[in-house]
């Protein structure tokens, strides 16, 4: 069969229930359309209920939160941030804006998020030549927990506040408190292909009041109190629609019934997975954690078999089914070529090895088997080779 034959399986493609019409229907009816109006506030409200956060701003995406968290942290021109470079560059980007500098951290094995020990090493190293880092950005990949709590006794040790980048961990856990409110901010997207989506869109959430106040000053162009357009402080136009908050609030409805699929899903690739040669499904929640399992991993053993993750990828598009790489890490970048790195082997081995299976919430069985049988199809052991 012609690939064309097939249906396409997509990574992570949307998944709408129809509560979402309900939200959007009502705006249009009361033609509330703006950057402003009853879903917005609901789904804000929404957000915190969910999480347990005590103030939430909705933005236009996850990276905006990111460039208004930092700048609440301080973050400004000549700064440091530490940051994993194993992410996806839309987590590092934003230092930029602010004229501060990424100090790229490696993983650890198990989660694949920040190594606690790579971070100490970077931190002492900075401070030691007069640069201690103005913040950090701790990430949690694919919805994996990182190991929150090693990672919070180091930046406290030495005082550097947190930014917690859950963009792709809405419905994540550690200790059975929400992931995104661990840091002094947190940060989720919306995109069009997270467990939860708005089209696009994000959110940051805080426990401070006077924060969240500042953030919405800026994300609506920081217009003073004022009959007329004044501006005392630069501002942004990075409010969520009231149109897409509507989704958002009809996806939350739906969100944990998700995250239920989504590890269902993981767990049927590990089960069924598991007799393909120098396969594995990959990242190990940490003890405490429980993940969204927003994306499945799978890591190839080149000791094992001359399969590599692109000629699986390869193969698996001949049968019109959507995979893609690990995020190529940040120091590897050409736009990050100067910046600090402190380790990278770990992470420069996942991005080598490994590959993201599809892992959207509608997948049938049938999509699931079809996924499975082209995989095993083209992976051999060196064995048989």
């Amino acid at each position: 069969m012609r690939s064309q034959d097939y249906d396409r399986i997509f990574l992570s493609p949307p998944h709408l229930g129809r509560h979402e019409l309900n939200y959007l229907h009502k705006a249009i009816e009361d033609n509330w359309v703006a950057p402003a109006g009853p879903n917005l506030d609901g789904f804000e409200r929404d957000i915190c209920e969910f999480t347990g956060a005590g103030h939430c701003v909705a933005l236009t995406s996850g990276t905006a939160a990111i460039h208004l968290g930092l700048r609440l942290l301080g973050v400004g021109p000549g700064d440091e941030v530490l940051c994993p470079s194993f992410t996806f560059v839309a987590t590092a980007n934003p230092i930029v804006y602010l004229g501060a500098k990424p100090v790229f951290v490696d993983s650890e094995a198990d989660t694949w998020n920040i190594c606690p020990q790579r971070l100490r090493e970077a931190i002492e190293d900075r401070i030691q030549q007069g640069r201690k880092p103005k913040a950090l950005i701790l990430v949690h990949l694919y919805g994996m927990p990182a190991k929150v709590q090693e990672v919070l006794e180091v930046t406290a040790e030495f005082e550097i506040p947190v930014l917690e980048d859950a963009a792709e961990a809405l419905g994540s856990r550690y200790n059975g408190q929400p992931l995104g409110t661990f840091g002094a901010v947190g940060v989720f997207s919306f995109n069009g292909n997270k467990i939860l989506t708005t089209s696009g869109g994000g959110a940051l959430v805080t426990n401070n009041s006077e924060w969240a106040q500042k953030a919405r000053f800026w994300a609506t162009q920081a217009k003073d109190p004022a009959p007329y357009y004044q501006h005392s402080d630069i501002g942004y136009n990075y409010r969520l629609s009231n149109l897409l908050a509507g989704i958002g609030r009809g996806q939350m409805e739906l969100l944990e019934d998700r995250v239920k699929k989504r590890r269902e899903i993981h767990q049927w690739y590990k089960i069924n997975l598991q007799t393909v040669p120098s396969l594995t499904i990959s990242q190990t929640e940490p003890t405490g954690g429980r993940s969204n399992r927003w994306l499945t991993t799978v890591i190839l053993d080149p000791i094992q078999t001359d399969t590599t993750p692109e000629q699986l990828r390869l193969h698996l598009e001949s049968h019109n089914i959507e995979s893609r790489p690990l995020w190529k890490p940040l120091h590897l970048q050409p736009l990050f070529a100067a910046a600090p790195m402190y380790g990278g082997s770990v992470c420069e081995e996942l991005f080598t090895n490994g590959l993201c299976l599809p892992s959207g919430s509608a997948l049938t069985e049938a999509d699931l088997n079809r996924i499975a049988a082209a995989t095993k199809a083209v992976i051999r052991s060196k064995e048989a080779q």
